[in-house]
């Protein structure tokens, strides 16, 4: 009877043993993961790629406030603060870290090749030099890239004023993204037979006059996905419906802010991409070198129908081309 009821105590301990390491193993599995998130500047495609971002991590197993910790900075297109935010989330050792924007991925990259970092709103992160292929990116550095169909978008604007003689474009000259989209613009209404007029903004003090010298001089405006222009949306936004001039811009949300239609990217999407991605890095699962860098899973017609109103455009006669 004794020695029944000790090989039971026996086994007893031995399944409790057995439940605290369990136990321990799945805290170890479940520790908080941290994050470091480094924005280029505040306006709502950023801001969405943002959320998006946390929306992919959630969806891959990490919720912030529960097993994830963010430490979010905002550098509001100062250069200066690029480099002390960066040096300073690196210097506070997280899991991985995000870069928002070409010249914060390239921030961060050049705080550290260590620490795994994903990117997003990068149009090339071959050309930025994040990357030594999209293929195989080869370092510490991953993510998706935001390259729009352009030729697509310049159907759609040449669709709405089939009869343009001369379409403007505007951008910032000193944001790469911004003029390698340009320069394929310009080579698209070039190849359509159509005149081209380029002036560019160096900030968003800029963007009003520029907007209002184009909308005098063209019969239609294109704006890639640029961060100072997409700053002062809600400003070009008005300038283009007292001249009534159809604007198609990189991004959905410039539509929002008062362009009139796009073919684009949602980047709160495409930052639920990233964030995927990054949840398989916290994981183990996959390492910043060999995942491959992708594009929007996604793209979509958007028309800002109160804009079309105003322009005296039908919103439904605006289609994607095909």
């Amino acid at each position: 009877m004794k020695k029944t009821v000790l090989a039971g105590i026996g086994l007893v301990s031995l399944l409790i043993l057995g439940a605290c390491g369990g136990g321990n193993k799945t805290d170890d599995n479940n520790s908080t993961k941290t994050v470091g998130v480094l924005q280029l500047v505040q306006h709502p495609s950023l801001d969405n790629a943002y959320e998006g971002f946390k929306e992919g991590l959630e969806e891959g197993g990490y919720k912030e406030d529960d097993n994830l910790k963010i430490e979010y900075q905002n550098a509001q297109n100062n250069q200066d603060n690029l480099k002390s935010m960066s040096e300073k989330l690196v210097k506070d050792e997280p899991d991985l870290l995000l870069g928002i924007a070409t010249p914060a991925a390239q921030s961060l990259l050049n705080a550290t090749t260590e620490i795994p970092i994903t990117v997003t709103a990068v149009t090339d992160l071959e050309e930025a030099k994040l990357v030594k292929s999209d293929k195989k990116p080869g370092g510490n550095v991953t993510g998706t890239t935001d390259m729009v169909p352009i030729d697509k978008q310049i159907e759609l604007l040449l669709s709405i004023v089939p009869d343009a003689k001369s379409i403007g474009i505007m951008y910032n000259a000193g944001e790469a993204n911004s003029k390698i989209q340009a320069d394929l613009a310009e080579k698209a209404l070039k190849k359509a037979g159509v005149a081209v007029k380029v002036k560019t903004a160096n900030t968003t003090n800029d963007v009003q006059q520029v907007t209002e010298s184009l909308a005098g001089e063209t019969d239609g405006i294109y704006v890639p996905t640029d961060n100072t222009f997409a700053s002062a949306a809600a400003v070009i936004g008005d300038v283009v419906k007292e001249k009534k001039i159809p604007l198609v811009a990189g991004s959905t949300e410039q539509i929002d802010g008062g362009g009139l239609a796009t073919v684009g990217i949602d980047y709160k999407s495409l930052g639920k991409q990233t964030g995927k991605m990054a949840a398989k890095i916290l994981d183990g699962d996959a390492k910043p070198a060999d995942t491959p860098v992708e594009s929007a899973d996604t793209l979509k017609l958007v028309v800002n129908k109160e804009m079309a109103e105003a322009l005296g455009i039908d919103p439904d006669s605006i289609k994607e081309p095909k």
